[in-house]
């Protein structure tokens, strides 16, 4: 169980990053999108993420904004036996909807590339580190059920973004956390 904990916390910073060219949602309103997220599917091509995908669940992600306006988000991730909790902390880059964590050995982009606020979201992250940078992209539903059309758009959305399906994990549901 120990051991399995850095590589959990190894696989989340992997999932936590942004890029270049990549659309932000257009007129991005912070206070809608705070609130209780599940985070039901993600793409990515970090390393630790692929060899995690087919046995991680469901999590939950509570997002709220300081009143300086950066982005604080709490994750709830079932792990084995017990909920492991992370908090990640993002500054607001400039851009509404772009957030950037940085700590002394990276720096990661967080994007908001589409979102209704009531039903979903879509992130795409991108972790700049010198040993193994890596992009992913998650849907985030208020709902823990996604629709198959839901998914289907975000499917789409995955080689726009240089990944494969095969970095494709969609989350079972966990009612452990």
């Amino acid at each position: 169980m120990t051991g399995a904990l850095p590589s959990l916390a190894l696989s989340l910073l992997c999932l936590l990053q942004a890029g270049a060219e990549v659309p932000v949602q257009q007129d991005f309103d912070a206070e809608k999108f705070a609130g209780m997220w599940h985070v039901t599917a993600t793409a990515s091509n970090c390393s630790v993420f692929l060899k995690m995908k087919d046995g991680m669940k469901s999590s939950i992600a509570t997002i709220s904004f300081t009143p300086e306006g950066d982005l604080a988000m709490k994750l709830v991730w079932p792990l084995l036996d017990k909920c492991q909790k992370f908090e990640l902390l993002f500054q607001q880059s400039g851009q509404s909807g772009h957030y950037v964590g940085v700590s002394a050995q990276e720096k990661r982009d967080l994007l908001v590339m589409e979102t209704d606020y009531n039903h979903y979201a879509i992130l795409h992250e991108v972790h700049h580190s010198e040993t193994e940078p890596s992009t992913s992209l998650q849907l985030l539903t208020r709902e823990q059920d996604v629709s198959p059309q839901l998914l289907q758009k975000f499917m789409k959305l995955i080689p726009t973004m240089g990944l494969t399906k095969d970095m494709l994990a969609v989350l079972s549901k966990s009612g452990e956390c």
